[in-house]
């Protein structure tokens, strides 16, 4: 893989392994709903140009009442869920949390989709995974129930990526994925805006604006670009290793910007989850040529919780 593509694929999971620290930061003065909407306007205002050129978009909303459903359950849900979860959890632990999402697609796939069961070591890995996530809630957040809330939270927001994932298998196979993206986060803008309205801040500081301009900005919107653009360039499965570098970003950030503990469980608690993931996401990926167009984003945000 060329330098250019190495580069743009760390900025990528740097840009989303931030989106936790923004989060977190945002709260300080919006609500879970205000920071959701925030970075999803700000997030279609980057993509609509592109989605234009790309082509698709008329396509897509003609579907509006499955894009706004689709955008329920696998954007404003799981954003919303991620960020209320972090006004009582580290912001690092989220990130690692969220990487659980594969894990939770195997396991529905059970009862959802034939295609996507696994065998084998992607058996292995699911096992990995929950074991993972029972000793970060065991250990780092077993002491305070309002932590454990937090936690299982962001949980739910993995279990909604899960079954976005399927719904827009079903739902929307060949769609012109930016299109898709942009039409997805329009929706999510527009179902949390009367929860900001209901709710609005008293007032909002330089660091929430900062903060929100970047998670919107950058780690939606441009990041959604650059993911389309290495997609290209060297195709969805090796694109798609952001999703298990990115929770690495999180836990550094958090740790060395905002100060928060990493112990023996949190590291033992990323390996589990992040190698698990990689496990049972890579034993029931489908060979490349046979991948369509819709699968690609379904993967990076379940994979990725972006």
């Amino acid at each position: 893989m060329e330098r250019r593509n190495w580069i743009l694929l760390l900025v990528l999971a740097a840009l989303w392994g931030a989106s936790y620290l923004f989060i977190k930061i945002g709260l300080d003065d919006l609500t879970p709903a205000g920071v959701v909407f925030t970075r999803t306007a700000l997030a279609a205002l980057v993509l609509v140009p592109f989605a234009v050129r790309a082509g698709g978009l008329g396509a897509v909303w003609r579907r509006a009442p499955l894009v706004i459903a689709l955008a329920a359950m696998q954007v404003a849900g799981p954003f919303i869920l991620i960020s209320a979860g972090e006004r009582h959890i580290a912001s690092s632990l989220a990130g690692i949390l969220v990487a659980s999402a594969p894990i939770f697609t195997v396991i529905l796939a059970v009862w959802i989709d034939n295609a996507e069961r696994v065998h084998g070591r992607g058996l292995v890995g699911v096992a990995l995974g929950i074991a993972g996530v029972v000793l970060l809630l065991g250990v780092d957040l077993g002491g305070s129930g309002t932590a454990l809330l937090g936690g299982v939270m962001v949980l739910l927001a993995s279990f909604g990526y899960a079954i976005g994932a399927f719904a827009l298998k079903r739902w929307f196979a060949g769609a012109p994925p930016i299109a898709l993206v942009t039409g997805t986060m329009s929706a999510s803008a527009l179902l949390t805006l009367p929860l900001f309205l209901a709710d609005l801040p008293r007032h909002l500081g330089l660091g929430p604006i900062g903060a929100m301009t970047a998670l919107g900005i950058g780690g939606t919107g441009i990041a959604f670009v650059i993911y389309y653009t290495l997609n290209h360039a060297i195709g969805p499965t090796r694109t798609s290793l952001v999703a298990y570098v990115a929770p690495v970003f999180s836990v550094f950030y958090g740790v060395t910007l905002r100060g928060e503990s990493f112990t023996a469980a949190t590291a033992a608690g990323i390996v589990l989850i992040v190698g698990g993931s990689w496990l049972a996401g890579n034993a029931r990926r489908p060979p490349v040529s046979r991948r369509t167009p819709a699968a690609e984003p379904a993967q990076v945000l379940a994979s990725s919780g972006r």
